[in-house]
């Protein structure tokens, strides 16, 4: 393998060495041709998924900038009524559960048109979304959704911050996942976040992919495929504590992790609730032990 063809971790910087799936040059999943462009090449990309030795994240290089992937987004999150639904329940729990209020601000990170923040907004609760894609941010505007158009990343945490948008509860559904500057990200996530705020974070588990042979779920703008174990390293290394963890059906299997900043730990791990992660965390340890090719890539969490 010459230099050029090296690929690191984009959480630790260890070199990749070791491939999970290689899927070959495929196109990528949300562009839509024209009817003029179906006579035409269609452009594909490497799509090789790699896991770190060191961290264990799975992830995909950033071979298509994100730029060309998010600005101008297909996927309306409204467009799916079990995804609504799915959300306006959190929404519900997690007004009760955080004691959120007028004097609250609840800020989504890739916020799309405003399929959740809404339901805080007809509250009474004041919110803003952060969404890349103009053209999902101008229907999320046009619920009564405050949104900013950027990626968000720890620069613009700072800006927020400074002008005093600062979270009480701090929610990330579905974009983990697409970060391909992820330590940018997780440190946003950390400045953005009130002392005594919450984050919530929804993400596909890997180990749902490798148990059910989802590969139909790795594409270019899916960066990385989190374990807990490896979405829990990431979030501590930018002082933040994962303090619960629920089991959710959405996307083929996903995990809901709660985080605060670990040196204040305003959130208690409410009773009986240390099980499910202690749960997710064998059973991702016993998954490796039953995927024998999988075990020998990556061999201990």
């Amino acid at each position: 393998m010459s230099s050029t063809d090296k690929h690191f971790c984009r959480f630790c910087g260890t070199e990749l060495e070791h491939t999970f799936v290689d899927l070959g040059d495929t196109p990528l999943a949300n562009s839509f041709l024209s009817a003029q462009q179906l006579g035409q090449p269609e452009p594909s990309y490497p799509l090789h998924a790699r896991v770190c030795s060191e961290c264990l994240l799975v992830q995909v290089a950033a071979v298509v900038p994100p730029e060309e992937i998010f600005s101008d987004y297909a996927y309306f999150s409204s467009y799916s009524s079990t995804w609504v639904e799915h959300s306006r329940r959190f929404a519900q729990q997690s007004i009760r559960r955080f004691s959120l209020d007028r004097q609250s601000l609840v800020v989504e990170v890739a916020s799309n048109d405003g399929y959740l923040l809404r339901h805080y907004a007809e509250a009474g609760i004041s919110v803003l979304g952060v969404e890349p894609a103009a053209n999902v941010a101008e229907a999320a505007r046009e619920v009564g959704v405050p949104t900013e158009v950027r990626f968000f990343g720890e620069e613009l945490a700072h800006e927020l911050r400074q002008r005093g948008d600062a979270a009480d509860l701090l929610i990330g559904n579905n974009v983990f996942a697409h970060v391909p500057e992820l330590n940018d990200f997780a440190a946003g996530l950390a400045v953005m976040l009130k002392e005594e705020g919450a984050v919530s974070l929804e993400f596909p588990h890997l180990l749902r992919l490798i148990e059910q042979v989802q590969f139909d779920t790795i594409y270019h703008e899916h960066f990385c495929y989190f374990s807990l174990w490896s979405a829990q390293r990431v979030l501590e290394h930018h002082g933040l504590r994962v303090f619960d963890v629920e089991h959710l059906p959405t996307h083929g299997g996903s995990l809901r992790v709660f985080a605060d900043h670990a040196e204040v730990a305003s959130h208690r791990i409410p009773a009986g609730r240390g099980a499910p992660a202690r749960a997710a965390r064998s059973k991702e340890r016993s998954s490796r032990n039953a995927h024998g090719r999988w075990c020998r890539i990556a061999p201990a969490l």
